[in-house]
């Protein structure tokens, strides 16, 4: 039993939900392999290689109550081999069947299609997540969809757009990332099945009469575990699928990056538009009481930058696995696997509480459209201008005379004067009287000044978020709670 008094991952029990972490827990993972066992006996049983009496002495102890860590992990300090040893206490329990136990299957034959298992299982669950992320993102989409705020590029002023176009491009990163992960389990993900020490099947021939092929038992063997696998093999199978599913943990981190990365920008006072949720208990300082950092949108981008990197160590084990095999993956996969996936499980988890809990300022974003939506509405002006008979050049030249004088005021704290010294030039005001300069330049609203991207908002949440929604219903309100 693990305690405080020695070092602990993270994942142990700081991130990561229960579900996650019992799924790739030691128990777990060993009660897999036995049901891996008992899978193969089952298919050797149909063609009486495992007699009745064994496989049901087998079946007795293929369950999680079964496994026994300490006496695993004694046998394992004397051979040095934790599969086999896990082999040997198995067969200390079924002493009937234990000398079937894993006939004919090299190491990776249980291993690689147990992790094959796990990470169909762990996907599944990744999937979960990112359909309520979807779910409350959705939501948001559809309440601000019309809501004028200003547009940022280069971080500096742009155009206005509107917080629910905005929160739709998060989104849109998401409905990528679900489809990444369908296709990586509907694709990529299978197990190695029953191919042996070098992927040929040999020793699965030399058990079978010359009426059943190695292929056939494979067949039956998978079909218990439900699962495929691939055609061929090494002694593993190929480490390409680690690579892809990596590299999908690592595109829904990056997605969560960049939403979380944003609301840490919006959250700071200079921009004050939105908050991820603070509670009333909640410290932001050992020195400074008024603190309200964005500590959920701070920890979504730690984790995601360490799950960027885990696809790199995955591509050096895909591509450096040298002809049949080699081991110098196996120490780092028990690694990158496991914490990719609780980091991401992590991630997504604030994710969702961060969107559902997104307070939106609507004064503040009103104060920064009047300071600065003015600017990027010139270019209407300029084009009524232009209708009305004036220079197109002329008029962009005078247009941006009292634009940089404008902003020279609001730089010093003013209010934005660019409407009024605008209606107020001679020429200008030749063409087109004060109301309908004023009105340009968004003073009666901004909601002129955002395009299509309300009914846009809508048409995405229909088109790409709402599909998703409907085929993975059940899982909508599934969700899991960080502790911290």
């Amino acid at each position: 039993m693990f305690d405080y008094d020695d070092y602990l991952s993270v994942f142990t029990w700081r991130y990561g939900s229960k579900e996650m972490r019992k799924l790739f827990s030691e128990v777990a993972t060993r009660a897999i392999w036995r049901r891996i066992w008992l899978a193969l006996a089952e298919a050797e049983a149909e063609k009486n290689l495992v007699s009745k009496e064994e496989l049901e002495d087998i079946r007795a102890y293929a369950d999680a109550e079964s496994v026994n860590i300490s006496r695993a992990h004694e046998i394992e300090r004397q051979i040095k081999h934790d599969l086999m040893a896990e082999i040997k206490v198995f067969a200390e329990q079924a002493k009937i069947g234990g000398g079937k136990i894993h006939l004919g299957a090299t190491s990776a034959d249980i291993e690689d299609n147990a992790d094959a298992l796990k990470i169909r299982k762990a996907l599944d669950i990744i999937l979960t997540r990112l359909v309520n992320c979807l779910d409350s993102a959705s939501k948001k989409i559809k309440e601000y969809r019309a809501l004028p705020c200003m547009g940022w590029t280069h971080l500096q002023p742009a155009e206005p757009t509107t917080v629910g176009y905005r929160i739709a491009q998060y989104a849109q990163d998401l409905v990528t990332d679900v489809k990444c992960v369908e296709f990586v389990l509907n694709v990529v993900v299978k197990g190695k099945g029953l191919k042996g020490s070098v992927g040929t099947s040999s020793s699965f021939k030399e058990l079978l009469s010359r009426a059943s092929q190695p292929a056939d038992l494979e067949s039956a063997f998978l079909k218990k575990l439900g699962l495929e696998s691939y055609l061929v093999s090494t002694q593993t199978y190929p480490r390409k699928l680690d690579f892809l599913v990596l590299s999908t943990l690592s595109s829904i981190a990056q997605s969560a990056h960049r939403f979380a990365f944003d609301v840490r920008l919006m959250q700071s006072p200079v921009f004050g538009e939105w908050s991820e949720p603070i509670g009333e208990k909640q410290v932001g300082s050992s020195a400074m009481p008024f603190k309200r950092n964005p500590v959920l949108s701070e920890r979504i981008c730690s984790l995601a930058r360490f799950v960027s990197v885990l696809p790199q160590v995955a591509y050096i084990n895909a591509s450096s696995s040298l002809l049949e095999r080699t081991l110098d993956d196996s120490a780092n996969r028990r690694i990158i696997i496991p914490e990719g996936f609780l980091a991401v499980d992590e991630i997504l988890i604030l994710y969702d509480k961060v969107m559902r809990g997104l307070q939106i300022y609507e004064r503040v974003i009103e104060r920064n459209l009047r300071r600065f939506a003015p600017f990027s509405a010139t270019e209407r002006l300029l084009m009524q201008l232009v209708k009305a008979g004036e220079s197109r050049q002329e008029m962009h030249e005078l247009i941006r005379g009292y634009a940089f004088k404008a902003w020279d005021a609001v730089m010093q704290g003013a209010e934005n004067p660019l409407a009024s010294l605008l209606s107020s030039d001679s020429r200008i005001a030749s063409k087109l009287n004060r109301k309908v300069v004023e009105d340009l330049l968004g003073s009666s609203g901004y909601g002129e000044l955002v395009g299509d991207a309300p009914e846009r908002c809508l048409e995405f949440v229909q088109r790409e978020i709402n599909p998703i929604l409907e085929r993975y219903s059940d899982r909508v309100g599934i969700r899991a709670d960080s502790e911290f």
